[in-house]
């Protein structure tokens, strides 16, 4: 299912970003921070993070329904996300460009401080805004942790620590993830990141478009 902001028939001057719904609030941010007022936005669903062999199709959807639209200038508001290169085939055929990198962890920390502690990283947990807001509906309740709480050692086991990119200073945040790591058993560390490059990323989009 694509959700989409309400469009007029021809849009040619628009950028549309096609984005994974757990970025879509930091999107919006980006966006009122540069003043790109010609950005317009639209999610996959954000439980696509636990599914993603469904990302490649859904985007091949969303874009040729955007390009039906009137759409000329679009971005998809992705990295990779496991996907196994299958999204860029979908990029390519539709002439469009992607987020870089493997994932939004990546660039939310931007890929030159990724690419100096992803091997460090290796037994960690990430945890960003979006899913410190939606750990019980992300986490808890469908890996059944609310009723069997047995079942974490199972799950995060191999996980030596959480580390929470934060794109915001929200003390709330802040208390889930630290929570979140003392019930897994993994040690903590917190990195303010902001949205790293999500706003390079947006704004040489929209600088194309």
């Amino acid at each position: 299912m694509v959700k989409t902001q309400k469009t007029k028939p021809n849009q040619t001057d628009r950028l549309l970003i096609i984005a994974c719904g757990m970025i879509a609030r930091e999107v919006l941010a980006v966006k009122e921070q540069l003043g790109l007022n010609h950005l317009e936005l639209t999610c996959l669903p954000a439980e696509f993070h636990f599914y993603p062999d469904r990302i490649a199709p859904a985007m091949d959807k969303a874009i040729e329904k955007a390009k039906a639209e009137g759409y000329e200038h679009i971005f998809v508001g992705y990295a990779d996300c496991g996907t196994g290169g299958r999204l860029d085939r979908i990029c390519e055929k539709h002439g469009v460009e992607r987020m870089a990198g493997p994932h939004c962890f990546a660039f939310y920390q931007g890929m030159d401080e990724y690419a100096k502690v992803a091997d460090d990283d290796m037994m960690s947990f990430y945890m960003t805004d979006f899913l410190c807001r939606q750990f019980d509906a992300f986490f808890m309740k469908p890996l059944g942790l609310d009723k069997h709480p047995e079942l974490i050692k199972d799950y995060f086991g191999n996980y030596e620590k959480l580390i929470y990119l934060a794109q915001t200073n929200d003390p709330e945040l802040d208390k889930v993830a630290e929570s979140a790591a003392k019930m897994l058993g993994l040690a903590y560390e917190r990195r303010a990141t902001g949205f790293g490059d999500l706003t390079p990323g947006l704004a040489q989009a929209a600088a194309r478009a």
